[in-house]
């Protein structure tokens, strides 16, 4: 007798993984069933970021997994993040926007560019949970060409003196330090600005029908000084920004595969209880073709991340595969979140179930770091030797 498939893993992709990286996607898992999905409705309903878990997400290794263990991080593989990601935004991709600003839009960077009193000092205390970070890069009058960057750090002295403004910052009312791209005479340099600086201020961003359960920002800087040694010296130009933005956008490839693995779970169990015309929802040719051509995009989509994360710990990941997956699968998430809220029918519009609340998320995620088109004509440059930007 044939052994019927995970609804959720018809490739069974799990057995692909290493027992380290099953553990580590199981404990992420517990922790998300457990603590973020009994709360996460009213989070978003009250636009709150839940921050009581953060501790307990630190305590997990979650922030900085990837970094080695001399810096009080977990020093795990590149798979195993990508699995943190998707069981995290299995919850609510607000949640795995934390985790990924914090680990590699902000400790990255400090592990990458900085020097070794830099890492030593922060790297510690990010992966405890104890200092938060935010990134600092898109600017209110754009965001796809961090080029045309206007915020500025002029050398004074020992210090640099940074003015100007940064948009839609994730964390940026929980932060400590902001991790901040400015122009210089020298080129696009990063700083680690503490956030208690004079001159520093940020905003928080309301009325958001997208990722509620997250704080969004926008930051400004009037003459903020810092000193040279919060200068990250080991990185120059636009290589620094967009290598932290490969490392989160390598984790957004996973996170939205648990956004549809959620909500192709919750419409299995809503149409195989819902009875209409006398007969389970289920039942019914049109329904099944959806739920199918669910199942197949997920499939593609986890597939695509698995030999992305292979190709990472490898050192072969180039960003044009990571465009390729991003743009993929928030694609792919995004239209499921959306068919199953048409599914759950008017109760999908309520945030009694997850649907309308991942389709919302959606939004943003398949906006930001790249958006659709870009991660398009990032590959299509890749296949012609064009740039169409």
């Amino acid at each position: 007798m044939a052994v019927r498939l995970n609804p959720l893993d018809l490739y069974d992709v799990r057995s692909l993984l290493t027992d380290e990286e099953r553990m580590v996607q199981d404990t992420v898992g517990r922790f998300v069933d457990e603590r973020v999905l009994p709360i996460i409705g009213d989070c978003f309903d009250q636009a709150r970021f839940p921050k009581e878990l953060v501790p307990e997400i630190a305590s997990l290794g979650l922030l900085g997994a990837t970094i080695p263990e001399k810096y009080g991080c977990a020093g795990m593989n590149g798979v195993s993040y990508g699995l943190i990601c998707q069981e995290l935004e299995r919850g609510d991709s607000g949640l795995r926007s934390f985790a990924s600003v914090q680990s590699s839009l902000c400790m990255y960077p400090i592990y990458a560019y900085g020097t070794e009193e830099q890492k030593l000092h922060y790297l510690p205390k990010m992966a405890a949970g104890e200092i938060i970070g935010c990134f600092g890069l898109t600017e209110p009058h754009g965001g796809s060409d961090p080029a045309n960057m206007k915020t500025h750090a002029k050398k004074d002295g020992a210090d640099w003196v940074i003015n100007g403004a940064k948009m839609w910052i994730t964390n940026g009312n929980l932060a400590h330090i902001a991790i901040v791209w400015a122009q210089t005479d020298d080129g696009i340099q990063g700083f680690i600005v503490p956030t208690d600086s004079a001159g520093f201020k940020a905003q928080e961003i309301h009325k958001k029908m997208s990722l509620r359960a997250s704080v969004t920002s926008a930051l400004f800087f009037d003459n903020v000084r810092v000193p040279e040694a919060n200068r990250l010296p080991n990185v120059k130009g636009l290589k620094g920004p967009l290598g932290c933005l490969t490392q989160a956008r390598y984790g957004i490839t996973w996170g939205p595969i648990g956004a549809a693995q959620a909500c192709l779970k919750e419409v299995l169990d809503y149409t195989a209880e819902r009875i209409l015309f006398g007969r389970p929802l289920a039942s019914n040719q049109a329904i099944q073709l959806k739920l199918a051509d669910m199942a197949r995009r997920i499939t593609t989509a986890q597939l695509l991340s698995l030999q992305l994360g292979r190709l990472k710990d490898a050192g072969k990941m180039q960003p044009t595969q990571v465009s390729l997956a991003k743009w993929n699968n928030c694609r792919m998430a995004i239209d499921i979140a959306r068919q199953c809220r048409d599914i759950l029918g008017g109760a999908g519009i309520t945030t009694e179930h997850g649907a309308i609340r991942h389709a919302l998320n959606l939004e943003s995620v398949i906006t930001y770091e790249g958006t659709e088109t870009v991660h398009e004509l990032v590959v299509g440059r890749e296949l012609t030797g064009i740039n169409a930007f």
